[in-house]
């Protein structure tokens, strides 16, 4: 797209603050004063309300948004199947589950005139969407914008670019993501993506289950991690066209669509907290240690999707953002683990700082499984480097990756483990770790 996009999405006064109640109107007087739904809403418009979870939910969990609009959104014909193209969902059967540790590279380019939907490529997940409960691991790479509108009954869209700048046109307005940031549409909101630049690469995490929200901070007290008023939401912005707009619904699995005769993104205003937004992850506020070893990368836990179980998420959305490193006597990288949860490691920028970078290494763009219990850490080169080196203070700031964590394993489709760009030999990596042993005499 256009810089003119890119200025526009930049001019907005974004809502800040997540999880809070907000309201916007695009039309002065459009937001009804005092009653969600009157008899007759102000400016001829439609009342209707988008919820996100179940009506009684406790209200602190509850997710809910009042739409004003220029049609309802029950105006619509009926859809049918569309092809899925290279989008699968959960429940994963395609492979039998491989405990074995996995890398790939950067998704290769696509034909031109790809848009974010076609773009999307799905590596694996877990869980059922059928049931709201897992998550998919998807990976995108577009060349054009998309014309067409896209809505996800099976679960909200965290997207995290690698590549390219996007613009997110929402029923709740507009939306701008720069590498380095994230964008989160939930489950059921209406959205067509636009490219900023001449392509767009990146990842997503499609969560099926509860909302992701900010974690609990516990002895951390009441400041650190992600600060909810770092969260946008969007200003309200509508379109009113008329006209033949595909939209396409992803239920249960597969793709439908309908020719609408005029655009869904028609709200003109709107309240709530069922509501799209942006995040800056250089804003994120690390936590670590001032004195010896390291805590787990749990500190790095920017959102998290909970589970029956206390602390055990379904998906948690985890960063490796700058910060410094002080620890005395400390082996500083991540160090070496097994793990009950699965981790899908990706690299937006850099190089990070456990993994040899390069050609043929951990690259921006590609990714690495390490599934339920697989042994995994710093591969030799970083051992030998860091087992060695004179322990000054030292800021890692050449690097942004991230973690989707979750407490399944991940099972690949089988595209991801047949595809030509999954690295092969990883396991090499830790090959050259030699024996240091030599019991005391």
């Amino acid at each position: 797209m256009s810089g003119d996009a890119r200025k526009t999405a930049e001019g907005l006064e974004y809502l800040s603050g997540f999880g809070n109640e907000h309201a916007s109107e695009a039309v002065p007087g459009a937001l009804p004063e005092g009653r969600n739904s009157p008899q007759r809403a102000p400016l001829g418009l439609y009342a209707e309300q988008l919820s996100g979870t179940a009506f009684t939910e406790p209200r602190a969990h509850n997710r809910r948004s009042w739409l004003y609009r220029v049609r309802p959104s029950a105006a619509h014909p009926a859809f049918t199947r569309a092809d899925n193209g290279t989008l699968r969902t959960a429940p994963f059967t395609e492979t039998v589950p491989d405990p074995n540790r996995l890398r790939w590279n950067p998704l290769p380019e696509p034909p031109a005139g790809t848009d974010f939907l076609a773009g999307l490529w799905t590596l694996g997940g877990n869980g059922d969407a059928a049931q709201r409960a897992g998550m998919a691991v998807h990976l995108y790479h577009a060349t054009s914008s998309m014309e067409r509108v896209f809505s996800d009954a099976d679960g909200e869209l965290l997207i995290v670019p690698e590549r390219g700048g996007l613009l997110l046109r929402t029923e709740f307005g507009l939306l701008h993501a720069e590498p380095g940031e994230v964008a989160l549409v939930p489950r059921g909101v209406r959205f067509r993506v636009e490219l900023l630049d001449a392509t767009a690469r990146g990842y997503v995490c499609e969560n099926y289950g509860a909302p992701f929200r900010l974690p609990d901070l516990g002895p951390i007290g009441a400041n650190g991690l992600a600060n909810p008023r770092d969260f946008r939401a969007p200003v309200a912005a509508y379109e009113d066209v008329e006209g033949p707009v595909e939209v396409v619904n992803k239920f249960c699995g597969n793709l439908w669509t309908a020719t609408y005769d005029h655009s869904p993104l028609d709200v003109v205003a709107w309240h709530g907290n069922h509501t799209p937004y942006v995040y800056d992850l250089r804003r994120f506020n690390v936590i670590g240690s001032i004195s010896y070893d390291h805590p787990d990368p749990s500190i790095f836990t920017v959102l998290t999707s909970p589970s029956d179980t206390p602390g055990l998420a379904g998906v948690d959305f985890v960063v490796f953002a700058p910060r410094w490193l002080v620890g005395e006597d400390t082996f500083r990288p991540p160090y070496f683990h097994r793990n009950v949860m699965s981790e899908y490691m990706g690299l937006i920028e850099g190089a990070y700082d456990a993994k040899t970078a390069g050609e043929g290494g951990f690259v921006p763009g590609g990714g690495s499984l390490h599934t339920m219990m697989s042994a995994h850490g710093p591969d030799r080169e970083t051992f030998d480097r860091a087992s060695a080196a004179e322990l000054a203070p030292q800021k890692v700031d050449d690097g942004l990756a991230f973690m989707f964590e979750t407490r399944w394993p991940i099972l690949t489709t089988a595209q991801a483990a047949g595809a030509d760009h999954l690295q092969q030999g990883y396991d090499e990596v830790w090959s050259g770790l030699q024996r240091h042993f030599g019991p005391l005499r």
